[in-house]
């Protein structure tokens, strides 16, 4: 990659601040809308006291801490991390531990968000898309595999799915609705619909491959959960994923290479263009970046350990479903500062930033993550499969319709937004009322009786 700055200059680990204008145009196209979501909650650091150590490893490696720890607005949740951790160890009570593991969850996920677009400073915008493209939902894929370790199918399934609903109705419904109202002078708000075709084709596609397998399933058995059942089912879905899987890598080949103008993200023109210039600039080196993202995914992975451990108990505790905590409050909570950020650049009218961190993440997960699961477990000899039952499955079909039909003008203004986010709500309500149990410890899988064969998981006894 080339560039007329002195690499020297980043060695010891912090990378020279002002405005470069040739870094700003080689890397302008890199940045996605992902990025630009999760730079609008970063605030610059103030190197000046760490300027004054008179050793400079000490100064690079404070200077490190600060802009790792101290350069988001959400920094006031990292104390969370170790509080977690004092929890486990001095067993405050699995409510306690599921609670502080999950808030300390919100600024590792935004932070590794920003060492993904450091490390692409560096490697360029193909590598640093595809770094964005595994990692920019690295919460729920660590969170999946921790729970398919542990055997806990449905708690998988539902969090994936509670984080596509989250993503089309909460977080793109919260973007329309704010964003209409603090924009109500100019009566609707314009996109590029281009972005938004893609991403729903794939939605939809994905949504097909739920479906085949629930259809399948009730006609071949009427619905049964029987061993005779459930293998044709489990083949199926791992046939789908591979499709998945494949349609993922010809979306990425479509974002990064060939119509890489679809997805670019706009930067600002106005009075605040010279800060979006300095934030065009690496904040640290190459080096400290991946050694900061493998620390941070290590700590996610323990935070997440802890979640999936817990969730069972937390329940109890506060008395609601897994289902609810696992579809609404692991999603709300794991993606805060994504959410935030799509409904930033909602008020400030760029649409088209918002649908790309809305949409993009939906997709992600539904093409990616979802038939990765299937894919690990199939693997790890758990059967895992794309029958998500029906109350799932039809709740997210019909979130991908109406968001689909929704953005189908390119066009927007507050009901729309409004009408999104009351989807949400009725969804939520329907899966705070489901006292399903979704106890699989005791080795009951889908492809035998289970406790959930009546009831909120949508298979007839």
């Amino acid at each position: 990659m080339a560039s007329s700055y002195d690499p020297r200059g980043l060695e010891n680990g912090i990378a020279p601040k002002g405005p470069n204008k040739e870094i700003t145009r080689h890397h302008h196209h890199g940045r996605t809308a992902h990025n630009m979501s999760s730079s609008s909650l970063r605030k610059k650091s103030d190197l000046s006291l760490v300027s004054k150590v008179r050793w400079s490893f000490l100064r690079d490696f404070l200077g490190n801490l600060q802009e790792v720890f101290l350069g988001t607005k959400l920094f006031i949740l990292f104390p969370t991390v170790p509080l977690a951790v004092a929890a486990n160890y001095y067993n405050f009570g699995s409510a306690w531990l599921f609670a502080l593991s999950l808030l300390g969850l919100t600024p590792l996920a935004e932070r590794v968000s920003f060492l993904t677009e450091q490390i692409a400073y560096y490697t360029g915008p193909t590598v640093g898309g595809l770094l964005n493209a595994t990692c920019g939902n690295a919460t729920e894929l660590i969170i999946a595999l921790f729970a398919l370790s542990k055997g806990k199918i449905e708690v998988v399934k539902c969090s994936l799915v509670g984080s596509i609903l989250s993503n089309l109705l909460l977080v793109l419904g919260s973007s329309l609705f704010l964003g209409g109202i603090a924009n109500l002078s100019a009566k609707e708000q314009r996109y590029d619909r281009k972005q938004a075709d893609v991403s729903t084709s794939l939605l939809l596609l994905g949504v097909l491959c739920h479906m085949l397998p629930l259809m399948f399933k009730y006609g071949t058995s009427g619905g049964e959960r029987t061993v005779e059942a459930g293998v044709p089912t489990l083949q199926l879905s791992r046939a789908c994923s591979i499709v998945m899987l494949l349609a993922y890598v010809a979306y990425i080949f479509f974002q990064l290479k060939t119509h890489r103008q679809f997805f670019e993200a706009q930067e600002d023109e106005d009075e605040n263009g010279v800060e979006a210039v300095s934030e065009e600039q690496p904040a640290i080196c190459f080096g400290s970046a991946l050694a900061w993202l493998v620390g941070m995914t290590a700590v996610i992975a323990l935070l997440s350990e802890y979640v999936v451990g817990t969730i069972e108990a937390a329940a109890e505790s506060w008395s609601i479903s897994v289902s609810f905590i696992s579809i609404i409050l692991l999603p709300i909570v794991g993606n805060a500062a994504e959410h935030a950020g799509a409904i930033i650049f909602a008020f400030k009218n760029k649409l088209d930033i918002t649908l790309g961190v809305s949409l993009g993440s939906a997709t992600q997960i539904s093409m990616f993550v979802v038939p990765l699961s299937v894919t690990v477990a199939w693997i790890m000899g758990t059967p895992m499969d794309l029958d998500f039952q029906i109350l799932e499955t039809g709740s997210l079909l019909l979130a991908v319709l109406v968001t689909t039909f929704s953005l189908q003008d390119g066009t927007s203004h507050y009901l729309k937004g409004l009408v999104l986010l009351l989807c949400y709500v009725v969804i939520s309500a329907c899966f705070f009322v489901l006292k399903t149990p979704m106890t699989e410890g005791n080795g009951i899988h889908r492809l035998g009786p289970s406790p959930m064969s009546s009831g909120g998981f949508g298979a007839s006894a």
